[in-house]
């Protein structure tokens, strides 16, 4: 159950790209720490140490009983693959970006669904279709690269993007057209972690295609039980004329801590500085600080308390440098009301896991 103020609605066609009043909200939500999600998976010996594994991963609505990512059955994962140690697993279907996975280990809040920016660290095609990947493990050593043939990711338009972007698929004729691609490296030894990666989506804007790159750099240190993270990721996005639209550098900076055995806190402060966004570069840059406190009856079960507290964007840094997807994804409005500079929100749940 969540409270946040300034909340205006997300500027599209249907609102003629106006966001509207700021309101409080009282809402009850799906996912807090956590997307609500259930799955299936499954492996098979094949012999010689080779495996066939299957991953199907169901997101949905508690509140509601709907299907998250777009409708999809299964759209938080859906892959077949082979794997063989000391090679690595190749992989085939829709999938997790290489820097989006190697990231989860140094993003504070762990991709809690409240309030970490993960659209705005990862880009929103964090989750792609028509992926083939590889993963490979080597002692404190993951790499990882994909390939995406159509991200499958469509977003409508919004304030200063004239048409929608991206699209269902593959483009017949047009290779390029909503392809990704992407690869990252991470080291985790004894209290040490350390990770570079990139990623890059070329998305359809009209008829033809932009570029979304990133790359990233994070390092996390363990000190008994606290454990203290962060990182810088650069950013640029250009449309179809090849023309820089956004230009980002993201910084983040966070630690968790075990209290005790039943109660863990995490802190996290987020600061993006706008080089450019659609030829403006005077933009306010956003900065977010976020809490979470969880306690745990069992290993199954625990209740949470999240709060954050947001700068010249709505809660998850929410604007159009996202592109509102956020908003569009959980189906909750986090976009600022008119005349509003900050948001701030509080909420409780209650996790279980099986």
């Amino acid at each position: 159950m969540e409270y946040a103020n300034h909340v205006g609605a997300v500027p599209t066609a249907a609102n003629q790209f106006n966001r509207g009043p700021a309101n409080d909200v009282y809402r009850m939500n799906s996912g807090g720490i956590s997307g609500s999600r259930w799955g299936l998976r499954g492996s098979e010996d094949l012999g010689g140490g080779l495996q066939a594994l299957f991953v199907l991963e169901s997101g949905f609505n508690v509140d509601t009983g709907t299907s998250q990512q777009s409708g999809r059955l299964f759209g938080r994962q859906a892959f077949v693959g082979v794997q063989t140690p000391g090679i690595g697993m190749v992989s085939l279907g829709r999938q997790y970006t290489s820097m989006f996975e190697a990231l989860a280990n140094f993003s504070p809040a762990a991709y809690a669904t409240q309030y970490e920016p993960v659209v705005l660290q990862s880009g929103p095609n964090f989750r792609e279709d028509n992926t083939v990947k590889y993963t490979g493990k080597f002692g404190p050593v993951t790499a990882l690269a994909h390939w995406s043939f159509g991200t499958g990711l469509a977003l409508p338009a919004t304030v200063g993007i004239a048409t929608p972007i991206g699209g269902n698929g593959e483009v017949p004729g047009q290779f390029r057209r909503d392809t990704a691609y992407g690869a990252a490296v991470a080291y985790q030894g004894g209290p040490f972690g350390v990770t570079v990666g990139y990623d890059q989506w070329n998305p359809t804007i009209g008829t033809s295609n932009g570029t979304n790159k990133k790359a990233v750099v994070g390092a996390s240190y363990s000190i008994g039980p606290a454990k203290v993270m962060g990182g810088y990721r650069w950013g640029q996005n250009k449309n179809a004329a090849d023309v820089v639209i956004q230009r980002d550098d993201f910084y983040w900076i966070g630690a968790t801590y075990q209290v005790t055995p039943a109660v863990g806190l995490t802190l996290e402060y987020n600061y993006d500085d706008v080089k450019s966004l659609f030829g403006n570069t005077n933009v306010a840059n956003p900065w977010q600080i976020a809490f979470v406190a969880n306690y745990a009856f069992s290993k199954r079960t625990d209740v949470y308390l999240t709060a954050a507290y947001a700068k010249n964007a709505g809660l998850m840094m929410e604007s159009l440098a996202t592109v509102y997807a956020n908003s569009l994804s959980l189906g909750n409005s986090y976009a600022l009301g008119n005349g509003q500079s900050n948001m701030l929100g509080a909420a409780v749940g209650i996790r279980h896991k099986f």
